[in-house]
């Protein structure tokens, strides 16, 4: 017993956050301030606890497994959460359905651990689905805005389509080779036509919920209708759950079959990048030119990924590391002047520097660093994956990488310009921080720049693998 609770340690934990919810909306219930501190405090618990009294194994005949490296990635997701509890507090404490939201985030969350613990696709998909369904939900959660409802009706409808590629896939799988464990399949693997088209089935269904083009329609859509925490939490944590599962996929169930996918990966990855950047270059609202930057940067993920080796690993997990700081900075920034201004619109930023000058200065950082500009640790992040993505001596691939991480500096630079020099006859006024969102920017802000400085956060990853 002990050793069945200490392996799903991770999961244990967010499940009894889950129930103290319940019973505390159950109850008489709190007011919004209090219940939010509770919750930012267990989730800082939570995330600190990650790092003790972990045990690799697995359960449940093999359905089940944790090693080092997917504690750590958990951890990550952990973090995430923890940041989203202090960055979005301002527009937490005035929502009507405050336990709601985090009973449906940490539904959401416990999916996503099970999902990188799978052992099998029956797993897989089970937990791909209580990753998938409580953010339908919460991309709805503006209930006085009609935007909102189109989000969560988008989103519904896409996820219940990629869901049935996924079953048809996974059926395929299971008509070609007679096993649906991750263990077992790869010995079962013979790169016959059956298992080739249900490993496209497979494929399809990862682009679509990591928003690989051209599977990425829905996404600029759910992020602009859905509330900005609910939107972070999408960009940051389900796209960094999915990378994670997706990678330990092709590397250990389909390795067998690394040329046929290799060729996926890098057209897809060169696709992504371009249309990612492209769109980007035309966005005026900010959550649209957020959602293209993160298709983006969901192509050079996938130049990482490429790679099919440990460095591969090590480059994807660091770089979501770094991803969940950055990203979840800018759309707390975003967040902020929107929840007290209703501005949602780059040209609102301009002179932004004059009035607010700790907002401008964490979202330039959040920026230079998705644009992988020395010397923040979006930089190294970037260098990494592509050093990771050039083991394969596709010297062609890594140049379009490194041109598209160009193109990309003109938009970043394009906000930020905007933000410091140019002029505005009525800036952005004042905006009135609350002492949790403050915290969460610094710690952005800190893990931005010391993530990349410190060499042996890198190290340490690569030591787990």
């Amino acid at each position: 017993m002990n050793e069945f609770l200490m392996i799903m340690k991770s999961e244990w934990l967010i499940t009894a956050i889950i129930f103290l919810l319940l019973l505390i909306k159950l109850g008489k219930g709190m007011k919004n301030g209090s219940l939010l501190l509770l919750v930012q405090v267990l989730l800082l618990l939570n995330f600190i606890t990650g790092f003790f009294f972990n045990k690799e194994g697995s359960l449940f005949d093999g359905m089940y497994h944790t090693s080092s490296v997917i504690i750590f990635q958990k951890n990550i997701l952990s973090l995430g959460v923890y940041l989203i509890s202090l960055l979005f507090a301002d527009w937490l404490k005035k929502s009507e359905h405050l336990p709601e939201f985090f009973i449906l985030l940490l539904s959401a969350l416990l999916g996503m651990f099970f999902m990188i613990s799978s052992g099998n696709l029956l797993m897989f998909f089970l937990s791909l689905e209580l990753a998938t369904i409580p953010v339908a939900a919460m991309a709805n959660f503006d209930l006085g805005k009609k935007i909102s409802s189109e989000a969560a009706m988008k989103m519904i409808l896409s996820s219940a389509f990629s869901s049935g590629i996924l079953l048809f896939g996974i059926s395929l799988v299971y008509g070609a080779t007679g096993t649906i464990s991750f263990v077992t399949l790869p010995t079962q693997l013979n790169g016959s036509t059956l298992q080739i088209l249900a490993f496209v089935f497979l494929f399809a269904a990862f682009a679509f919920k990591l928003s690989i083009v051209p599977f990425h329609l829905w996404t600029a859509d759910v992020y602009e209708g859905a509330p900005m925490a609910t939107t972070a939490f999408l960009s940051v944590i389900s796209k960094g759950s999915i990378a994670f599962i997706f990678m330990s996929a092709l590397y250990k169930v389909f390795g067998s079959m690394n040329e046929i996918w290799y060729n996926m990966v890098m057209i897809l990855s060169i696709a992504t990048m371009i249309i990612g950047n492209l769109f980007a270059l035309r966005q005026q609202n900010i959550k649209r030119f957020l959602a293209f930057s993160s298709i983006a940067q969901v192509g050079f993920i996938l130049v990482g990924i490429s790679s099919s080796s440990t460095e591969g690993v090590s480059s994807v997990v660091y770089f979501v590391l770094i991803y969940v700081f950055s990203n979840l900075a800018a759309f707390a920034v975003a967040a902020s002047i929107s929840s007290q201004t209703g501005k949602e619109k780059v040209d609102d930023y301009k002179g932004l520097y004059k009035t607010n000058p700790f907002l401008s200065w964490v979202l330039a950082l959040a920026l230079f660093s998705l644009a992988g500009i020395p010397p923040t640790a979006g930089f190294f992040g970037k260098l990494f994956l592509l050093t990771a993505g050039a083991s394969k001596a596709n010297y062609m691939f890594i140049t379009v990488a490194a041109l598209n991480m160009i193109v990309s500096l003109y938009y970043y630079l394009r906000v930020i310009r905007a933000v410091f020099m140019d002029k505005n006859e009525q800036p952005i006024e004042k905006i009135n921080t609350d002492p949790a969102t403050k915290l969460g920017l610094v710690i952005c802000g800190a893990g931005i720049v010391l993530t990349g400085l410190l060499s042996w956060i890198y190290d340490y990853i690569q030591s787990l693998n």
